[in-house]
C-alpha cells in the first residue's frame, strides 16, 4: 500500500472548500522579546513557535521574528513574536520595534547575575519607546539549570512587582517549562484590555451618538 503525501488525494474542489471553512483571525497581535545577549530569548521563541530546542544557538543580529496563531478563549490570535538583539550596538535598530507591539517580554538569566542587573537598562528601553498600554511580562530563563542559580525566584517577583505589578514567570527553553504559558499568560492580557478598550470606545460612540440625536431633537 503506498504512502499518501500531504497534498495528495484531495480534489482542487475539497481544498477550495477547506479554504473556505478554515476560521478566520479575531485579531493581530506583535509581542517583542528583550534582554541581555544570551539569556535564551530566541531558544524560548524557537520553542514556543516550533517546538525544538537548539543547544548552540546562534545570537540574533539585529532583529529577526517568527509567527504563530493560538487560541485565546473563543479567538484566534496571531502572533508576530520579534526577537531582538541584546548588544546595545543594535539599540538604535530595535528601538523602533518596541512601538508596535502590545506584549513585552523581558528575559534573563537566572544562573547569571549580571543579565539581572541590566533589567534596569531594558526597562528604560521600555519607558522611553514602548506604547504605554503595552502589556510587560519578565521572565527568568533557563530553570533547568537550577542548581547553577545566582537569582532568587523572590528577587525576579519583588523587581516585577517594582514595575507596576508586571507579571513574573520563571521558564525553561531546555525542558520547555513554562514556555506556552507564559507566551499564553501576557497574550491574555493582551486581549483582555484590547476587548475593554473596544468596548469602552463603543460605549463612549453611543453616548456621543445619544448626545447628538437629544441636541437634534431639542433643536428641532
Amino acid at each position: 500500500m503506498g504512502t499518501v503525501r500531504q497534498g495528495q488525494g484531495v480534489s482542487p474542489s475539497v481544498a477550495r472548500s477547506r479554504q473556505r471553512t478554515a476560521r478566520p483571525v479575531d485579531c493581530r497581535l506583535q509581542l517583542i522579546l528583550i534582554g541581555d545577549r544570551g539569556v535564551g530569548k530566541t531558544s524560548l521563541l524557537e520553542r514556543f513557535t516550533g517546538g525544538a530546542f537548539t543547544e548552540n544557538c546562534k545570537s540574533t543580529v539585529g532583529v529577526d521574528f517568527k509567527i504563530r496563531t493560538i487560541d485565546v478563549g473563543d479567538k484566534k490570535i496571531r502572533l508576530q513574536i520579534w526577537d531582538t538583539a541584546g548588544q546595545e550596538r543594535f539599540n538604535s535598530i530595535t528601538s523602533a520595534y518596541y512601538r508596535n507591539a502590545k506584549g513585552i517580554l523581558i528575559v534573563y538569566d537566572l544562573t547569571k547575575r549580571e543579565t539581572f542587573e541590566e533589567l534596569g537598562k531594558w526597562m528604560k528601553m521600555v519607558d522611553k519607546y514602548a506604547s504605554e498600554d503595552a502589556d510587560l511580562l519578565l521572565v527568568g530563563n533557563k530553570l533547568d539549570r537550577e542548581m547553577e542559580r545566582e537569582v532568587r525566584r523572590d528577587e525576579g517577583e519583588k523587581f516585577a512587582r517594582q514595575y507596576c505589578g508586571m507579571r513574573f514567570c520563571e521558564s525553561s527553553a531546555k525542558d520547555n517549562s513554562n514556555v506556552d504559558d507564559l507566551f499564553h499568560r501576557l497574550v491574555e492580557d493582551v486581549v483582555r484590555k484590547v476587548s475593554v478598550l473596544s468596548l469602552l470606545l463603543l460605549l463612549s460612540l453611543c453616548v456621543l451618538c445619544f448626545t447628538v440625536n437629544c441636541l437634534s431633537f431639542s433643536l428641532g
